[in-house]
């Protein structure tokens, strides 16, 4: 965590190939033609729309995300494998005379810590996604992905992408960056890595100190009240679970920041009064109001997952809350209008997104590399 506080990780870059600056281009234009790889509900591809960028496509396996991703971002998504994407597929949807621009975030879950044996065959992803840039050779390439990917397999996979991209001419800049310093009402840090082909590129500053960190109460404490598994009619979208009555009397026993040692003997879980379990202290916690929440997961929206019940209401978060929480727009949608509300593929589309802002941060450290190279 001291780690985290600091936000302010080395900066590591590594360069190879030559520059090319060819191309000209009037800043009056728009800049750039994005395709976004495991692009889900679009929070990666919004935070580029926001800053002015050409989104060309989305491509995911995850049907249950296309309507997010289209009907924000006007681009379509693309239901396909990467594993099954070919370098002419995708070179294809680039729009044309544009600097080209591909973005991505491989499924995080096989170097979460909550993977403990990293088994899942997802983390080859990382390698395709390697693949597809060298042989297709954008302009500009980003990935985002969680810190644990650096020591992943003793940093062997990680090593291996960025020794990809210096081999295939691209100049690399990875950071690990701790997000509520760019004003993200979230402690969530990511691993960024950025490149270019033609010249040193590298994420904008951050902006924020610690003492400026927006919070929750900022974020979502304008939203209407709720009660444990209640609607707003006006928003079908800040909806909150249900709950036993059980943790109704937990919640309620509940500080904000504090913890299940504050409740009495008999509201205490079994799993937690054996060693085993003790250590586990976040789950059925109250967020505080008055700093930013933490990491939202896909399962932010139960109480017994982590740190996720309000701050004063009894109940945990919202789905609407979670997603602003990630820094999605109040009027992002998520479903067709109408459609049932269902909280565990909401929580994954959520949960797995990339914060918008951090698809600005990344964006406009994009249009400014862009701009300095004239391409």
């Amino acid at each position: 965590m001291a780690a985290e506080a600091s936000g302010r990780l080395s900066a590591k870059k590594e360069t190879g190939g030559s520059v090319n600056r060819t191309r000209g281009r009037a800043k009056s234009r728009p800049r750039g033609s994005v395709v976004d790889l495991f692009c889900g509900a679009g929070g990666l591809t919004h935070g580029f729309r926001l800053e002015g960028f050409m989104v060309a496509a989305g491509v995911d396996v995850d049907e249950d995300c296309r309507y997010a991703f289209e009907h924000n971002n006007s681009a379509p998504f693309i239901r396909k494998d990467v594993t099954s994407l070919r370098a002419s597929e995708l070179r294809e949807l680039f729009y044309k005379g544009e600097p080209t621009i591909l973005v991505g975030c491989a499924p995080c879950q096989p170097f979460s810590t909550y993977n403990q044996k990293n088994d899942d065959p997802k983390w080859r992803l990382v390698e395709r996604f390697g693949n597809l840039i060298v042989k297709t050779l954008p302009d500009v390439v980003s990935m985002e992905n969680v810190p644990r990917l650096l020591d992943f397999q003793d940093g062997k996979v990680f090593k291996k992408f960025v020794r990809k991209l210096t081999n295939a001419g691209y100049f690399v800049y990875h950071d690990v960056v701790f997000l509520p310093d760019y004003g993200l009402p979230q402690r969530r840090s990511r691993l960024v890595l950025l490149a270019s082909r033609h010249g040193e590129i590298e994420l904008e500053e951050p902006q924020v100190e610690p003492d400026e960190y927006v919070t929750v109460e900022e974020t979502i404490g304008g939203l209407p009240k709720l009660t444990a598994g209640a609607s707003d009619p006006n928003d079908p979208l800040h909806s909150a679970s249900r709950m036993s009555d059980l943790n109704l009397r937990r919640i309620r026993a509940s500080r904000p920041g504090g913890t299940w040692l504050d409740w009495d003997e008999e509201l205490v879980a079994s799993c937690h009064k054996v060693a085993t379990g003790r250590g586990y202290m976040s789950v059925y916690g109250r967020m505080r109001a008055d700093e930013p929440s933490p990491t939202i997961t896909t399962q932010f929206f139960g109480f017994g997952n982590g740190r996720f019940g309000h701050p004063i209401q009894d109940r945990a978060l919202s789905l609407r809350e979670g997603a602003m929480l990630q820094s999605f727009p109040k009027s992002y949608a998520f479903l067709p209008p109408g459609k049932r509300i269902e909280f565990k593929k909401l929580g994954r589309m959520i949960g797995n997104a990339v914060p918008v802002l951090l698809g600005q941060v990344i964006a406009r450290s994009i249009r400014n590399h862009i701009e300095l190279h004239d391409l």
